[in-house]
């Protein structure tokens, strides 16, 4: 028997609530709502939701704040967050991925993309799980961490250690926005980096080599990788 997705959608605006879990109950999804940030923990401790989709501007405990604690609690660490707001701020987004959000929909948003964005999310939530080992297989791109080989097209391309490092940590997460300042410590650690700009350097070797369709520059925040 197939799992059954389950999706928690969290809101203060009840209308807002019964409108979304009535076009997602219709795709087949479990829906559980919530109308503040402290039921919402509690559900997601208590149902361990696959997905979550949270509004930022809720009275008391916040989006930012109510993301935060969740990925407080262990067990919701893979669990996938999606921001759902009317602010398109860059600031409200940075603060937004700071705390451990996965993506970021504005609203308002038609029930069709709302669904094909969340079907997206959980594609690579899905992707992620089933890839954990040493080769993943990203459209017409194989990476072999072992051999430290990239192969686009099946032909080989050559990348440098930190290169190689940075593209296995973008491609792990497939449509995941990475911070800047996550990239440095988890390819660079505590190594000595000459310059500020060595990221966006990695950044354009790997683009020369795979093309510019792979990762995505999301400004004043980060990147992604994306096929």
């Amino acid at each position: 028997m197939e799992k059954q997705i389950k999706i928690l959608l969290v809101d203060d605006e009840q209308d807002i609530l019964d409108f979304l879990s009535y076009n997602l109950q219709k795709e087949e999804f479990v829906v559980y709502t919530a109308n503040n940030g402290k039921d919402a923990v509690d559900i997601a401790t208590k149902k361990h939701p696959d997905l979550i989709v949270l509004d930022v501007m809720m009275p008391g405990m916040d989006g930012i704040e109510t993301c935060r604690a969740i990925r407080q609690i262990e067990t919701l660490n893979s669990t996938i967050i999606a921001f759902l707001t009317a602010r398109n701020e860059d600031y409200s987004q940075i603060a937004g991925f700071d705390v451990g959000a996965d993506d970021y929909i504005t609203k308002p948003i038609k029930p069709r993309v709302l669904i094909s964005r969340i079907k997206a999310l959980l594609r690579r939530g899905s992707f992620a799980e089933t890839n954990p080992g040493s080769i993943m297989v990203l459209g017409n791109l194989r990476i072999e961490k072992d051999r430290h080989m990239v192969i686009k097209d099946d032909i080989e391309i050559v990348f440098a250690k930190k290169e190689f490092k940075l593209l296995m940590l973008l491609a792990s997460k497939p449509g995941k926005v990475f911070h800047r300042d996550f990239i440095m410590e988890h390819v660079w650690g505590n190594e000595i980096v000459v310059g500020d700009r060595t990221i966006d350097v990695h950044i354009r070797k790997l683009r020369e080599k795979l093309g510019d369709d792979y990762v995505k520059t999301i400004k004043g925040i980060g990147y992604k990788f994306e096929f």
